[in-house]
């Protein structure tokens, strides 16, 4: 018989940890290759689908967070804050005007982070850290995607984003010297691979700022795609003017224009990934 008495309760089942995001970093140490652009639409296009998913910005610049309608004078505090030891990730998310799509925003602080935690022992996994954490609150609900948009350099910021990330995804501007590039990239991610996390891969490589009229174009696509083979995304995101547009009025090019050539190919885009998550079987529980 049992010595426990009608008040006394059951020990609840061990709940285990929160559920972890996919965490994607767009990167390229390359300015104006469509990485802001890319995570700003391929983030509307996952909330679409009915995944939630948050954009962390870690571009001092902040052009995602502009890009998604967040003002500057609005932005009390930001990711700097969260790599700085002083807020938790929840604690700055944004909500935007796309369903099921958040932004965690930059400042200019951030620009001197390097500084500040330089010599700190854990300065490359502060990030990680914050996403390890940013599921707990049960209350809350868990992020499925987080897409970080990166800065223009192998500083820092992005060595967190990678360490940070379970894999990456690299814009790749159709232009003379996007191989060039696209290998020093690959020297970096191998680097945190054996250094930081061992488990960084290359979810694969958009083509963008696609031009049909331009032999170049075309020639770039080829040569990415007999370098890269099936790393590269069938999807090739084209030069769109509603896409340069769409920024300037804080909203996706996905709310600003729908049907334009470039909305088209994010959704695209969009799909490709989930896809690849699925063969990849998305580890949601871990």
């Amino acid at each position: 018989m049992s010595d426990q008495g009608p008040g006394d309760a059951m020990p609840l089942p061990h709940a285990g940890p929160p559920p972890r995001p996919r965490v994607l970093a767009i990167a390229n140490q390359k300015g104006g290759v469509g990485k802001t652009t890319t995570a700003i639409n391929l983030g509307t296009a996952l909330a679409a689908t009915g995944e939630e998913v948050l954009v962390i910005d870690l571009d001092p610049q902040g052009n995602a967070s502009t890009g998604l309608g967040i003002d500057h004078k609005s932005r009390e505090v930001s990711t700097y804050d969260v790599l700085a030891g002083g807020a938790t990730l929840r604690e700055i998310v944004r909500p935007t005007a796309v369903p099921r799509l958040a932004i965690a925003p930059s400042t200019l602080d951030l620009a001197g982070l390097e500084l500040e935690i330089g010599q700190e022992r854990d300065r490359s996994f502060r990030l990680r850290e914050a996403i390890t954490a940013l599921n707990a609150d049960p209350t809350e609900p868990p992020y499925t995607y987080v897409l970080v948009d990166c800065p223009p350099s192998l500083n820092l910021l992005t060595i967190n984003a990678m360490a940070a990330a379970d894999a990456i995804l690299v814009p790749l501007q159709c232009e003379f010297f996007a191989l060039e590039g696209l290998s020093q990239l690959l020297k970096t991610v191998e680097q945190v691979r054996s250094a930081l996390n061992p488990a960084l891969t290359i979810h694969g490589i958009v083509l963008t700022m696609y031009d049909a009229r331009n032999n170049l174009s075309g020639q770039v696509v080829e040569d990415v795609r007999a370098f890269m083979g099936e790393k590269v995304y069938d999807t090739v995101i084209p030069r769109n003017v509603r896409v340069s547009e769409a920024p300037s009025y804080g909203k996706p090019v996905l709310v600003y224009d729908l049907k334009c050539a470039g909305s088209e190919a994010y959704l695209r885009l969009a799909t490709e990934v989930i896809q690849r998550e699925k063969a990849l079987v998305r580890p949601l529980a871990g």
